[in-house]
Formats: C-alpha cells, structure tokens, sequence
C-alpha cells in the first residue's frame, strides 16, 4: 500500500508553516522542486500506526502564473500527487483568504479547511457557524489553533477521513452567464480527450485568458481539434474581459460565504495588536521604530553572546587543541600533522567556531522577532522607502531572509510577479549581511571596538541596506526600467513566540554555520594551510612561502584601502568560497606567525591594523564578492553564467571602492 500524502497550502502568514512544524516535528527535510529553485519541504508523521507524508507548498495568494511559487503550487495540486489538500486560512481574514480556496475547489481536489487562528478572531469577537461554512464549500471545517497544536488532532481525522471519500468533490462558485456559456462551450470540445488537467479547470483557465496554461497544451502536443478549438476562442474571445469576470466571481463567492458562516461585531474590536501597530507601522515611526529594535538586537547580542559565553566558547576550543596536540604526540603522529591540526584545524577553524555564541543569540533574537508576527510589519514600513528607489516592500523580505543568508534571500525574489523587481533585488540581496560575514565583524569588535560593539555591527547592518538601496536606484535607471508590481501581505497577529519554533529557526541557522565550518572552510584552510608551508626550504607561513607570494602579488590592489600584506589580500580572497573562511585564514596564519608568542587572534588583528584600517576592512567585506554558493544560485534562478560573473565583479569593485573612501578619507581626520 503506497503512503498516503497530505499536502499544506495557505496565504503567506496564515499559519500554514507552523501547521508543517507541529505535524512533522524534526522528521523534515528541504529539497527543491525538480527543475526549479523553489524550496520544497517534506516531512512524515504517524498516525495509529500509519505513516503520512506531508508536503508544504510555497505560501502564495492565488494560483495564477504570476511567480515561480504559484506555478509550482498549482502544478503539484494537480499533478494528483496529494490525496488530501490542507487549505489554511486566516479566522480573521477569511474572506481575503478564501480566494485561494475558491481556485482549489475549481480544480477539483478533495480539500479540507484548517480554520486557524480562531483565537485570535474570538478576540475581535468574530465567530463562525462551521456548519454554513463547510455547506458552502463543500468540504470540512476544522477550527485550529497551529501555534497551540489546538485542533491538531481533529484536522488530521478530518483529512484521511476526505482521503477515503468517494464523493466527487464539487465547484461551488457561480460565473457570469458569459462564462459559464463559454465553460459549456470548452467542456464539451476537452472532455474525454487526453489532457494533463481536468476538464472544467482547464476551460475556467482558458476563458481566463491563462497564457501559461495555453502554451502547455501545446507542448504536451495534446489533440489536435482542441488546440485548434483553444486558439480560435482565444483569437476571437481573447480582448474580452473574461479575466475580470472569472475574477469577480471568486471574490463575489468569497464574500456570500463569509456574509453567511461568519458572524461579526457591529462596531470592529481594537486589538492590542491594532493599538501596537499605531506606534510600529506608522508611516512616520515605523522605521525609526525598525532601526531602535535591531540596534537593541545587536546590543543584546554582545551583551549576551560575549559577556555571558564568548569566553566559554574560546576555553573548549583551547581546550579541544591541547587535547587534540595531546593525543597525536602520544600516538607519535608526524610533526606535519601535528602542525596541521593546530595551526590548521583548530586554528583555523577554531577561529570561526568561538563565534557560535554570538551567533546564536543573534538568531535566538531574530527568531523571537519573526514568530511574534513582527518582521511582516517591518517589511510592510519599508515599502514606501523601497518604491523611491524603484522597489517595492516585498523585495525588503528578501533583505531580512539575507540576514540569515544571502542564498535563500536571493532565492525568495521567485515571488516576485516581474523580471524587473526579481532581477534587482536579486543583485543588490549580496550587500546585506549574512551570517557568514557576523564572525568577520566580532573579531574586528572585539580588537578594536568592544565597548560600541553593537552600535558598530548596527551600522554595517544598516549601510549595507544603504548601499543596496542605491545600487536600486542605479540599475531602476539604467539597465531595468520599468514600473515596480503592487505590495500585497496579510499582518499576522503579534503573538507570543513559541519556544519550539524560535528554537527550531536558531538551531537550523547555527546547524548549518557549523557544517560549513566542518566542510567547506575546512577545505579551504587545508588548502591554504598546503600553500603556506611549502616549499619547505623557507619558513612556513611567510611571505616567501607558496601562499605568501601569491598574497604578494594580490597586495597592492589593497593598499589604497589601508590593507595591504599579503595575509590580508588572502584572507579576502579565501572568503570567496565561504566569507567564515576569512577569520579561519586570519586565525590560521597569524596563529602560524605568532604560535611561540602565544598570541590569540584579537591580539594579531590588534597588531595589523588599527581603528581606521578595521573599519575599511569590514566596509570592504560587507559589500565585495558574495560566496560561491551565491554565485552559483544566482547561476540557477538567471540560468546565465553571464549574472553571477557580473555579481561577482560589480560587488568587488564597489567594495573596493567604498573600502578605499573610508580609509582615505579618515586619514585626512586622523593623520
């Protein structure tokens, strides 16, 4: 008997994520779709013995053709993978959800509604009748409540409950006497012929003037009488505005249903949630308020991260290194190697390691501000701003997402309804700092700024939005002109962070930032760590070993920037396959350069550079060539070698540049 699958599809912030989390638990795993960069997340759980797979599809409005998402949504719904679909909807914003609802029901599909949220909508004094309301859909009602795994268990019956129906599901929405003329007309010329989509589906999608769908039926070479039958109503209908029509039908559905099935107070209940978003989503506050909260995130941080843990951090790897030196000189392991895994290994890596407290608390905070339903809010202060500069708020999503990382920052522009507002955020995404570049920046803090450490890292943050918004404003006048598509987002609830999710959203991010040190930027170091002790006829981790001389030669490129040996240029350079990789060169090479010293990383960089040179170094890695993995997803969603090569080179120039005002320019003040 083949597993049977439950598939989740929602609005964006109706819940439908959290819904995945409390079915699935850990048993999760992230993919992407078969030829194409939406992520794709699967995951299992059991139920009276019998496993269920559930699949969470990209949140999306409709199921048009508008964006990556949608497309991918609408192609698994009916590629009748699914046995059951799960539609999450919004208790408090039924109507503005149930137009999503209304395409599932035209396509035919066994759905089952997970009401969610109704707490939230009891405490605007909103109630339903579930039974006027599942008459109405034809299909069962669920009240829910995610983030409480209230109705968890009723959901799950009622969705293999619908997967054993034989009922033949039903669409409820009526359409204009034009289209259900046309309808006829269509059904009658597809049905019983050999088609990838149902019948009646197929001809609403017509008749809706659906270009994507059209094509499809011709490169599936489907019957030749109904590509000729769909060409002439599109040749002879295709200036009307059936469009608007099928449209208004929808929303016209919507609303009888929820005239009828929901229940609401004569005068609309002020929620603490409306009374908060007066201060937080005000035209004038909003970002002032946006800019206060992320400079106590960051100060937070410090406070938390290096006061409370930094130390213990750099005690266990000290700690693992003797262990480690003691261990192969008993064994009597080969002096190279010994010398390898300290100055290699634990030097190196060790480096980016200690910084896994900071970044954890980082993450630990950003992940609170994400469940309490308020970074919807931040993007949605942001696109006034954003349109100044040829954007729109939907493209400062992808902003916070390369807080995290860039890759899933670039890969969320898929939304995005046009190529313009797409292409643009996907080039200026590489300028926001990730998390790869956050131990960069502590080890500079810590040398030089450690009592401004979070009012430093709150200024990098913020140019480095300043720079992106600049660069919009360039490619919005030169190279994509255009006007920008409409910002539409539903504002979740303010809720209280639940301690599962926060947790699950820090230990992903930090998860990864320790794979990466364990793989990638171990390559590397072991790489460089090659090069700077050969030949072995000079002495290792000088400037006359393999690695030195290429630093050499790379050096002068940076000395109008005030940092110009050949470990610097290096270390840079390193950064291209992993910006972590920076820190584990520096702490590779200044470990080999000062090991009978003694001295530690913070002391090294204390030796190479001063206040001035630190802030151009950082300038210069918060803005200079992204990683390879960016580089290469850029590769994917543009399918062009000619984008990532051009990413490549316009970020390290600006970089360059700006690295080269700073340091200039603060020398007239200093010198």
């Amino acid at each position: 008997m083949d597993k049977k699958t439950i598939a989740l599809v929602g609005n964006p912030n109706s819940g439908k994520t959290t819904f995945f989390n409390m079915l699935t638990g850990a048993n999760q795993y992230v993919g992407n779709w078969p030829g194409v960069t939406v992520e794709k997340k699967v995951g299992t759980f059991t139920h009276n013995r019998i496993e269920y797979d559930v699949v969470d599809l990209p949140g999306c409005y409709s199921l048009g053709a508008f964006s990556e998402d949608e497309l991918v949504a609408r192609d698994y719904i009916l590629s009748d993978d699914a046995d059951v679909i799960v539609n999450v909807i919004d208790a408090s914003n039924i109507e503005r959800n149930l137009y999503l609802t209304t395409q599932l029901l035209e396509m035919g599909k066994k759905v089952v509604i997970a009401l969610n949220m109704v707490d939230e909508a009891k405490r605007r004094d909103i109630s339903f009748d579930l039974d006027a309301l599942s008459r109405a859909l034809g299909a069962p009602v669920v009240p829910t409540v995610a983030s409480k795994e209230i109705g968890k268990d009723a959901l799950i019956e009622a969705a293999i409950a619908a997967m054993d129906e034989d009922k033949e599901p039903v669409n409820p929405v009526a359409y204009t006497d034009a289209v259900e003329h046309h309808i006829e007309h269509l059904h009658a010329l597809l049905e019983e012929r050999a088609l990838p989509y149902p019948a009646d589906w197929t001809a609403i999608k017509i008749i809706e003037g659906d270009a994507d769908i059209a094509q499809k039926l011709h490169d599936m070479r489907v019957d030749e009488d109904v590509l000729q039958g769909v060409d002439n109503f599109r040749r002879y209908h295709g200036s009307d505005s059936f469009e608007l029509d099928v449209v208004d039908s929808r929303y016209a559905f919507a609303h009888r249903v929820a005239e009828q099935a929901v229940v609401r107070p004569e005068q609309e209940v002020v929620t603490l949630s409306d009374k908060v978003d007066r201060v937080f989503t005000n035209k004038y506050l909003g970002i002032p308020v946006f800019a206060l909260i992320m400079l106590v995130v960051f100060q937070l941080t410090f406070a938390v991260g290096q006061d409370l843990l930094g130390g213990v951090a750099v005690e266990i790897i000290e700690g693992l290194g003797g262990g480690i030196e003691a261990f192969l000189e008993l064994i009597h392991a080969p002096a190279w190697f010994i010398a390898f895994m300290n100055d290699g290994a634990v030097n190196g890596v060790g480096a980016v390691i200690e910084f896994v407290p900071l970044i954890a608390v980082l993450y630990l905070l950003l992940g609170l501000l994400e469940d309490s339903g308020y970074m919807a809010r931040a993007a949605y202060v942001w696109d006034d701003l954003m349109r100044r500069f040829g954007l729109q708020g939907k493209a400062f999503i992808s902003m916070i997402i390369g807080f995290g990382c860039t890759v899933p920052g670039i890969m969320s522009t898929r939304t995005m309804d046009n190529r313009k507002d797409r292409m643009i955020t996907l080039l200026i995404t590489p300028f926001i700092s990730c998390g790869a570049k956050l131990p960069i920046y502590l080890v500079f803090i810590a040398a030089f700024f450690p009592s401004y450490g979070g009012l430093v890292l709150f200024l990098l943050y913020a140019f480095g939005i300043f720079v992106a918004l600049v660069m919009a404003k360039v490619f919005n006048q030169t190279m994509f002109r255009g006007e920008s598509s409409y910002f539409i987002m539903e504002m979740p609830p303010y809720r209280i962070p639940t301690v599962k999710n926060v947790l699950r959203n820090m230990w992903d991010n930090v998860s990864g930032f320790i794979k990466k040190a364990g793989t990638i930027i171990f390559l590397v170091i072991t790489l460089l760590w090659v090069l700077a002790v050969l030949p072995t006829s000079v002495e290792p981790y000088s400037e006359f070993s393999l690695l030195g001389r290429i630093g050499a030669f790379l050096a002068p490129i940076f000395r109008p920037a005030g940092f110009g040996t050949w470990q610097e240029a290096v270390a840079l350079f390193a950064g291209i396959p992993a910006k972590e990789a920076v820190v584990g060169t520096l702490g590779m090479l200044y470990a080999g350069q000062y090991l009978e010293e003694g001295m530690i990383l913070v002391d090294a960089i204390r030796q190479h550079f001063t206040p001035l040179t630190a802030l151009s170094y950082m300038t210069m890695v918060l803005l200079y060539t992204p990683c390879a993995a960016t580089l290469a997803i850029v590769a994917k969603e543009t399918k062009s070698a000619r984008w990532p090569v051009f990413m490549a080179l316009y970020t390290f120039a600006i970089g360059w540049l700006v690295a080269v005002i700073v340091y200039q320019v603060g020398s007239l003040f200093i010198g």
